[in-house]
């Protein structure tokens, strides 16, 4: 217990704004990185883009928008798991294991999920706009 709360509290003392911007390039590398090979990305920019622009014409609400961008930011974080977890169990393997399948199969699932409720979210929000 005593050792944990020493790294810790080395971690705080060690606290480097260099080394956070660093951090941060390398989360920008992850997502250009993403861009560049998932096409599934820019199938994902571009339903955010007009979701943005249906907003904006719509005049939605600040509660409709931020439930909006909660659910594209769910959609973005399952679609980035899913491709990390895809190229870790590629990088681990390259050849078919049903353990393997079923880790890929299940990231997918998740971004089946959050596309599904992104899209009920949507419904509720854009839907209504329509006969009004």
């Amino acid at each position: 217990m005593k050792k944990e709360f020493l790294i810790k509290e080395s971690s705080l003392r060690n606290f480097s704004l260099k080394a956070r911007i660093r951090s941060l390039g390398f989360a920008l590398e992850g997502v250009l990185g993403f861009f560049r090979t998932e096409h599934n990305a820019i199938i994902h920019l571009m339903a955010t883009v007009l979701v943005l622009i249906a907003a904006i014409f719509f005049k939605i609400s600040r509660t409709e928008m931020i439930a909006i961008a909660v659910a594209i930011g769910f959609v973005w974080t399952a679609e980035m798991f899913n491709t990390a977890i895809e190229k870790l169990a590629d990088t681990i393997s390259g050849e078919f294991h049903p353990k393997i399948k079923f880790i890929k199969d299940v990231s997918a699932a998740a971004v089946l999920v959050s596309a599904i409720t992104a899209f009920a979210i949507g419904s509720i929000v854009f839907i209504p706009k329509f006969f009004t």
